[in-house]
């Protein structure tokens, strides 16, 4: 996906809509306990940068779940809408939520650890441990 076209993206009932001209096409999968408690299994991500504008902002919820990041979600439906690292304001935005995925790739997961037995991607991919990422 271009650095230059906007991307676009809503929450399943449509109540938060999102866009970015900064979405990176390298999808990341995070195994880490919170994103699995989160979502129920791998946190599927694209990075976005700080580029990120939300239409709806009166139906985002944030959780500050951690000292350096909180996630946002839609209070309506309940959507996954980002992982945003507090002191940079780096979104980190479900690879799902976008109207188009074409063009993505599968590149990276993280926390590799603590990815429990009962799943496995099939994708080629870096793989970092949670001490390799924080290092």
């Amino acid at each position: 996906m271009s650095n230059s076209s906007v991307a676009k993206g809503s929450c399943l009932c449509g109540a938060v809509s999102l866009s970015t001209t900064s979405m990176n096409d390298r999808v990341g999968a995070c195994h880490c306990s919170m994103c699995r408690k989160w979502g129920g299994g791998a946190l599927l991500v694209v990075e976005c940068g700080s580029d990120v504008s939300f239409k709806g902002e009166e139906n985002i919820g944030i959780y500050q779940s951690s000292e350096w990041a909180e996630r946002g979600f839609c209070k309506q439906c309940g959507s996954h809408l980002f992982y945003r690292l507090k002191q940079n304001q780096q979104y980190y935005i479900p690879a799902g939520i976008f109207d188009n995925d074409e063009g993505l790739v599968f590149e990276h997961q993280v926390f590799i650890d603590e990815k429990p037995a009962y799943y496995s991607f099939a994708n080629q991919t870096k793989n970092m441990t949670g001490a390799e990422l924080f290092a």
